[in-house]
């Protein structure tokens, strides 16, 4: 019997030592046993990743030392729960730190997507205003051109020039155009129509003496000027007619030869010149450049 009471309070014994283990305080370290474990990243300046101080474990843990063979269930989980915590703490963290990373890369990408955009269209606007500043240049000198032309053409309003000329014949008392002489007077005032800077001189000659001739050979003037103006519709106020009677005709060689005198003509006739000025140049000048715009 007292074997067995023996052996039973020594099992007794040894069932109470893990109660005893545990009610010893969770925290009790001494402050030269302890030393901080971290389960989360800290900063060189000592501060953690999640602003939190460093977890600490407990070097002495009750009546075993630092390793508790009997130790439950409930107190591994209550002595693993902050690391727990602190690690969930750390995912979340790692969590938002890589969304934040991927918001400011998508805004800068957005950025430089957006300076290149506005780049591409400085550009754009650059090659158009060179464009402009060319076609401007281009416009400035036709301006010029064109102002050195009507420069020219008003210094010259009233020159003309003698573009084509023809003789009309006629027989020694007759003032009728014959059908020969209408013929030249349609190949001069055909190209007239429609055109402008032009005068037409209308000479008369005829033989004979006196005022008799100059009537004479303004009647055939006037013979040619009528046919001019209705069939022609040539303005009365570009033609210049002139009666010149039986004044010698200065011909090629009489102009050589200074001595010789100047020939009387037998007969009747009708010089018919046409004179141009510089006006017809400028409205083609201007028709041209009307067209090229």
């Amino acid at each position: 019997m007292k074997n067995r009471a023996v052996v039973a309070l020594f099992v007794a014994f040894l069932l109470s030592l893990p109660a005893l283990a545990q009610q010893q305080p969770a925290n009790s370290t001494t402050s030269d046993q302890s030393s901080p474990a971290t389960s989360s990243q800290t900063t060189p300046s000592g501060d953690t990743a999640t602003g939190k101080a460093p977890l600490q474990y407990e070097s002495h843990q009750g009546f075993w030392g630092k390793v508790n063979p009997f130790a439950r269930k409930k107190y591994v989980q209550r002595q693993t729960q902050p690391i727990r915590d602190r690690i969930n703490e750390l995912d979340e963290l790692t969590s938002a730190n890589s969304k934040m990373i991927k918001d400011v890369d998508g805004r800068a990408q957005q950025g430089i997507q957006q300076a290149s955009a506005k780049a591409t269209e400085a550009d754009q606007h650059a090659v158009d205003a060179g464009n402009k500043a060319t076609q401007a240049q281009t416009t400035a000198t036709q301006a010029n051109n064109r102002l050195t032309t009507v420069e020219g053409v008003v210094s010259n309003i009233d020159q003309y020039k003698s573009t084509n000329q023809t003789e009309i014949r006629f027989r020694p008392g007759q003032t009728v155009l014959s059908k020969n002489a209408k013929s030249a007077l349609d190949d001069i005032a055909t190209p007239l129509k429609g055109q402008r800077g032009y005068i037409v001189e209308v000479q008369g000659f005829s033989s004979g003496k006196g005022q008799e001739a100059i009537a004479t050979s303004r009647k055939m003037a006037d013979a040619v000027v009528r046919y001019l103006v209705e069939n022609h519709e040539i303005p009365v106020y570009r033609i210049y007619v002139l009666g010149m009677g039986n004044a010698p005709i200065q011909s090629a060689n009489t102009a050589q030869d200074q001595g010789a005198k100047p020939k009387r003509m037998s007969g009747g006739r009708v010089e018919v010149s046409l004179m141009k000025n510089d006006l017809e140049q400028l409205a083609s000048s201007s028709n041209g450049a009307v067209q090229a715009k």
